[in-house]
């Protein structure tokens, strides 16, 4: 029955694709194909389900945020990372100054890139990029992920905008670690890539409470898990997170590569990859993909 549902939903959501357009502030990821669209489901009873476009490879951008995070409350605890980030919606585009520049203003928020910036600086000193990979890869049950190069170099060469938030970050005492490094180490983490199988299985994972569904082992505090499905919840999908979280009703975390996470607490994992993106930076297929299986399935956090 999944199947077919799944089958409806990319067919259903499909027509979206012409109304968005692939992301092209960085010129590498303007070269995806705005057509591609995959959707896989993992399921807490060990089942996997894919349609469509599921093992292309794509840059998991802004869905690291969630995994840097995580990363952070395991290492650095709970009040240290929300000592200088906050946790309400921002209501502004992913990489806006504004509210940043305001005098004592700190970060909204760990999925904007200012939040995610400053995560980074917590974490950059105490976990060398290869062993974030590696954890990434036990996350996402996917070894076969990586950097992928022409990404990183397309996005250090485009990174203006960002240099100029971690040295505001650093200005106001935010970001007290080398921000060049800390913006390297982000970038990386942004630049890594997945598939729509490899957010799936991300997403199973908090679904299961951090314990792995593959090795019985658990990766994540139950804290960390609860803590970071509420931002997503929240804050993960830009400053259409509101409207999302009444039409959808699960956490989810986009990025502008193309993919969303979505995590359906102790049912399911869903990655979702549709490069044609809407005004807001999310996947527009993906959002629609997801407002139908929401509705099919009955996963709204609040269904009667």
């Amino acid at each position: 029955m999944i199947q077919e549902i799944m089958r409806e939903t990319l067919e259903n959501a499909r027509p979206a694709v012409a109304q968005g357009e692939v992301a092209s502030y960085i010129p590498e990821l303007k070269k995806a194909d705005k057509n591609q669209l995959g959707l896989s489901i993992f399921t807490m009873e060990g089942e996997r389900y894919s349609v469509g476009d599921t093992k292309v490879r794509f840059s998991i951008q802004s869905i690291s945020k969630v995994i840097s995070l995580a990363v952070a409350l395991e290492l650095c605890g709970f009040e240290t990372v929300f000592d200088q980030v906050g946790m309400e919606p921002s209501g502004d585009a992913f990489n806006s100054l504004v509210k940043l520049e305001i005098s004592d203003s700190h970060p909204s928020n760990p999925m904007i890139n200012s939040g995610a910036i400053a995560v980074s600086g917590y974490i950059e000193p105490k976990i060398p990029f290869d062993q974030m990979l590696t954890f990434t890869r036990r996350l996402c049950m996917d070894p076969g992920i990586g950097l992928d190069s022409r990404v990183y170099e397309s996005e250090m060469s485009h990174i203006s905008r960002n240099r100029a938030i971690a040295y505001l970050l650093e200005n106001k005492g935010v970001l007290r670690n080398d921000v060049e490094r800390t913006l390297d180490f982000y970038v990386k983490m942004c630049s890594l890539s997945v598939t729509a199988e490899s957010l799936a299985g991300l997403g199973l994972l908090l679904a299961n409470g951090g314990v792995s569904p593959e090795t019985g082992v658990r990766l994540l505090k139950k804290k960390t898990v609860k803590v970071v499905k509420t931002i997503m919840l929240t804050c993960g999908m830009y400053d259409g997170s509101g409207e999302f979280a009444i039409r959808v009703g699960i956490p989810s975390k986009s990025g502008v590569g193309g993919g969303i996470l979505a995590v359906a607490d102790k049912k399911m994992g869903i990655g979702i990859f549709g490069p044609s993106l809407d005004e807001k930076g999310n996947s527009i297929a993906g959002e629609r993909m997801l407002q139908y299986l929401s509705e099919k399935l009955k996963l709204h956090m609040f269904e009667a």
